[in-house]
């Protein structure tokens, strides 16, 4: 993991594509090391691939898994955090999304760097909970 404010992937921002959320990191968002604790950007991942979920199924969606984490880069007070969300696989009741994170060093010359990516599985349900078909089951095609 980086301890500066230098980035060691920096090409592949997509510029070209909305982000599902922005969001500029705040003090109270820290940990006793001065970065951003990693369960504020597990917490921003799960609201991106809700969002991006529901653009194909607009009812109730939960998540029910979240792959393999592995933070690239340090994320600190000031970074504006752009959140880039995919669908890959839409099944009869889940919805995979495809997460990508990224850091702009504002304080620093607004240098981007990739801090980490996910997949997520998102499930359509009923009120009980209970999985329920997508909405738009063919939205890939």
């Amino acid at each position: 993991m980086a301890t500066t404010n230098d980035c060691a992937e920096t090409s592949a921002f997509p510029q070209d594509r909305m982000p599902a959320i922005r969001r500029v990191m705040q003090p109270q968002d820290t940990n006793a090391l001065g970065s951003i604790f990693g369960g504020v950007i597990l917490s921003e991942i799960d609201l991106a691939a809700a969002i991006t979920a529901h653009r194909l199924h607009p009812d109730r969606i939960v998540t029910v898994a979240m792959d393999k984490i592995e933070f690239k880069e340090p994320v600190f007070v000031g970074d504006l955090v752009s959140l880039f969300g995919t669908v890959t696989r839409v099944g009869r009741t889940s919805i995979t999304v495809a997460i990508s994170v990224w850091a702009e060093r504002r304080l620093s010359g607004y240098d981007c760097c990739l801090v980490t990516e996910a997949t997520v599985t998102m499930v359509a349900v009923a009120e009980d909970f209970q999985p329920i078909p997508v909405s738009h089951p063919h939205a890939l095609d």
